[in-house]
């Protein structure tokens, strides 16, 4: 498969490899923790332990949609008033403060033990806001719920029997989706975060593997998080490094399976990608954080530290799957055999279906019985969210990996219960970032992937470059789409409602600039692919048939094709360049070749000389087609193809610059007029 390759596509197919190795090997870890899954009881012990003190944390930052359902559904819960203390950690700087200053106090003249407790801050963010609130908290028991969480009202009295046992510092109750309906990218987030419940955080949990607490919708005992070391402020994940922190002091942690908390899904792309980016970076910090400890922790089982060090860096999946995805098309114009089964190309969609729809959907039938067909059929949608998401979360793990400040960017929420509820006019609409920008990109490298794979006689990889590319292209699209410039839902007047809708055209005029440069980008690429690569592949092609004809006139015809196909002069490699890429000593060749074809088509067929002479024709066909594999891949890399991409990008990179300074302007405007 690999004869005759130069050591740049030597290069490449090895890291394609090694990528692909890795990723196999975590989803196979994906698989193992399926079927532990489905082993497990999931049995846990419980006893009557009263109704001891409870302090239920709501960490809120600009809430107004959603604040005062989640105070509400909190003091409905079936719980004695004198055992519930309730502290609204509101760090807001909006008139989500107002609205919950009035609802506490309501409730507070009814009985309750609520406190609406004001930082004056936001250091640490949520974390902070927590570690806040322990230094005042005294019960035996922390309960926690994020701002679209809707606790139900049999929550603490169903969750508390399962500290029966004195080890167990925390549960964890599974995320219910109460908009799961509402679009196709809440039912694929929603299937994405059942696949992390019913079988990541059940397999763990049952085989006392380490799992996480996922930030809400849990209890905590309050001396397990002081054993552990308290909230930090050091990573995005606070849940995942306390959790991580208090297994390793020997604390066991619980996932409760049956007990389903309704939370509200992102409905907003932007937002989603926000929440993706947050875990994905949060998750590489803490794998930086805590992975040597955790492997040089005596006493803990080999298998515990496995699956530890997965849990922690499996957001390096997705670079993988760039790196993939940008090296299989080179590979393929090579002429690089990759087919896993190289005498039956089929073979190899087959088992590329087998290792991940197909295993998947075994996996889906497991966890939902009798309505896994209707699971089911969100799972094609799950796949092109994943595959587009790869670029926001890439990006994620890099900002992990070279130390990139943090910040804790909220994840905006509507109070969209309802198909019918909207959010478009609403605050805390977040625009597109520059990631689309790569998101586009990735989307017309893919167009002119599905190409080489076609032209290559690789048709096999067509559908697997197009899944991943019509991911980029639907997660950019929605990006651009769900993009609004409003004023947090204040009606325009006068100048401001000028500025506003100026704001509004220059958004428009900005989009229709992206797609124009995209599209431009996608007809240069695929007229750069038919007028530079494609020819190449042809040229291949027939030196192939020269191979293997025993026709000298027949040979020369080729060698004439053959030559129609390259470049006159000039070598692709231009830097370090060897004769070996070189169109013109290819063409003397190809001369030579020629005049050989002609001299022994007069001799007779068993003749010496005639022999020699094809035997020396094949041999240089054999000779030039891996010579001109070896100049391929230096034609995605001349220097018009990038002087061409450097435009390309300050192009789109000078309209989100326009864009962001329109912004910006607004911004100071109306700060301006509220002072």
């Amino acid at each position: 498969m690999l004869l005759d390759v130069n050591p740049f596509t030597m290069m490449i197919f090895n890291v394609f490899i090694t990528s692909a190795v890795l990723i196999t090997l975590y989803t196979c870890n994906f698989y193992y923790l399926a079927l532990l899954s489905a082993r497990r009881t999931g049995m846990h012990a419980t006893a009557q332990v009263g109704e001891p003190a409870v302090t239920v944390h709501l960490p809120i930052y600009n809430e107004k949609y959603v604040a005062s359902r989640l105070i509400e559904a909190v003091c409905a819960m079936d719980y004695p008033k004198d055992r519930m203390r309730i502290m609204v950690l509101d760090d807001s700087d909006d008139g989500t403060v107002q609205m919950v200053e009035g609802l506490v106090e309501r409730y507070r003249r009814l009985g309750f033990r609520i406190q609406h407790v004001r930082r004056g801050t936001r250091d640490g963010y949520k974390a902070g806001a927590l570690k806040h609130a322990m230094r005042t908290t005294d019960t035996e028991y922390v309960a926690i719920f994020d701002a679209d969480f809707i606790p139900p009202k049999w929550f603490l009295s169903r969750a508390m029997p399962h500290f029966a046992e004195s080890n167990i510092g925390m549960v964890q109750c599974r995320w219910g989706h109460v908009n799961e309906n509402y679009s196709t990218i809440t039912k694929a987030q929603a299937l994405s975060l059942d696949f992390h419940f019913l079988v990541e955080q059940k397999a763990k949990s049952d085989s006392r593997l380490f799992m996480n607490f996922n930030g809400t919708a849990g209890i905590w005992r309050r001396e397990c998080i002081e054993d552990a070391g308290g909230w930090h402020t050091a990573t995005l994940v606070e849940d995942l490094d306390l959790s991580y922190r208090a297994q390793m002091r020997g604390w066991r942690c619980l996932f409760l399976k049956d007990m389903v908390i309704d939370a509200e899904l992102p409905v907003q792309m932007n937002a989603a990608k926000r929440q993706q980016f947050r875990w994905a970076k949060g998750s590489i910090q803490c794998a930086l954080k805590l992975l040597v400890d955790i492997v040089v922790k005596r006493g803990l089982a080999a298998e515990a530290k496995i699956q530890a060090f997965v849990q922690l860096t499996r957001h390096i999946v997705f670079p993988l799957m760039l790196v993939q995805f940008l090296t299989l098309p080179i590979l393929l114009a090579s002429d690089v055999n990759m087919h896993l089964v190289s005498f039956l190309p089929a073979v190899t969609i087959a088992i590329y279906l087998a290792m991940g729809p197909g295993a998947y959907l075994m996996v889906i039938h497991r966890m939902y019985g009798g309505t896994w067909r209707s699971k089911a059929k969100i799972l094609p949608a799950l796949l092109v969210y994943s595959f587009g998401m790869s670029v926001n979360n890439t990006v994620a793990v890099f900002d992990a990996l070279v130390g990139k400040k943090n910040e804790f960017l909220r994840t905006p929420k509507y109070g969209i219960v309802k198909n019918t509820d909207g959010w478009r006019d609403k605050a805390y609409n977040l625009p597109f970032t520059k990631t689309t920008l790569l998101e586009a990109f990735f989307g017309v490298y893919g167009v002119l992937g599905v190409f080489v794979a076609i032209f290559s006689n690789n048709a096999v990889f067509a559908p697997i470059i197009g899944l991943q590319t019509s991911g980029y292209f639907f997660i950019a699209y929605m990006s651009l789409a769900h993009s609004r410039f409003k004023r947090d839902g204040r009606p325009p007047a006068g100048h401001r409602g000028r500025e506003e809708r100026m704001a509004d055209v220059a958004y428009k005029m900005a989009v229709s600039g992206i797609v124009a440069l995209i599209a431009f980008g996608a007809f240069v690429a695929l007229d750069g692919y038919a007028k530079g690569v494609y020819p190449l592949d042809l040229a291949r092609g027939h030196l192939t048939e020269i191979a293997r004809t025993t026709e000298p006139l027949a040979a020369a015809s080729l060698v004439q094709d053959v030559r129609a196909h390259l470049p006159e002069s000039g070598n692709p490699v231009w830097i370090f360049s060897t004769s070996d890429t070189d169109w013109g000593i290819m063409h003397a060749h190809l001369d030579s070749m020629a005049a050989t074809a002609t001299g022994i088509s007069v001799s007779p067929v068993d003749s010496s000389a005639y022999h020699t002479g094809m035997s020396n024709i094949k041999a240089s066909a054999l000779e030039l087609r891996s010579s001109i594999s070896n100049a391929t891949p230096y034609m995605y890399v001349n220097p018009y193809t990038m002087l061409f991409s450097a435009m390309w990008v300050a192009g789109i990179v000078g309209i989100f610059a326009v864009l962001k300074r329109r912004r910006d302007q607004i911004q100071r405007y109306d700060a301006a007029r509220d002072a």
